[in-house]
């Protein structure tokens, strides 16, 4: 379960040495949230923090049957910009790092602990992740939009109408 965020940190680097420039990744991480205050807000979690949260069964239900579906990823649970966020803020944080070192697997399972996690900082993030879709909307109707631009051999015509260079459309058949 933990494998897809073990093999995405091993890929990402941690460093600036092992990155190409330091200033390159600060905009993913302001697009992702990760902000000094959100920093300050997570360091502030304890263990406690998260065994004393208070988990609904009928959450761990659903959660469960997710896990079961797909045994070998989380991605079930998070959406493509939370384990994107995931990524990013277990590699600038390390106290949240250590936090999910020591509670997963022993005391939650991981996907109780990001639960958990987006639940505590869901007033931090709600305002980027809100943005990360709606960007990805707009770019999904612009790829529509060019698709059925060519898709349109009327609106040619038309163009080439307006410049004198008007072939005559054949016939239906």
């Amino acid at each position: 379960m933990m494998y897809w965020l073990k093999r995405t940190l091993s890929k990402s680097p941690t460093n600036p040495a092992q990155s190409n420039s330091t200033a390159g990744q600060q905009p993913e991480q302001q697009h992702h949230g990760i902000t000094d205050q959100l920093i300050n807000h997570v360091k502030s979690f304890t263990i406690d923090t998260f065994k004393n949260f208070p988990l609904q069964d009928e959450d761990e239900a659903t959660y469960s049957k997710e896990v079961e579906s797909n045994s070998t990823r989380v991605r079930n649970d998070l959406s493509q910009w939370q384990e994107r966020h995931a990524v990013l803020i277990l590699s600038t944080v390390k106290e949240i790092s250590h936090l999910r070192y020591v509670l997963c697997p022993r005391h939650l399972k991981e996907n109780q602990f990001w639960k958990i996690y987006f639940t505590l900082t869901k007033s931090h993030l709600a305002p980027y992740e809100l943005r990360a879709i709606q960007q990805e909307k707009l770019k999904q109707m612009a790829m529509e939009d060019d698709k059925s631009s060519d898709n349109h051999p009327y609106e040619i015509e038309m163009a080439e109408a307006k410049h004198g260079n008007f072939i005559e459309p054949l016939p239906p058949s």
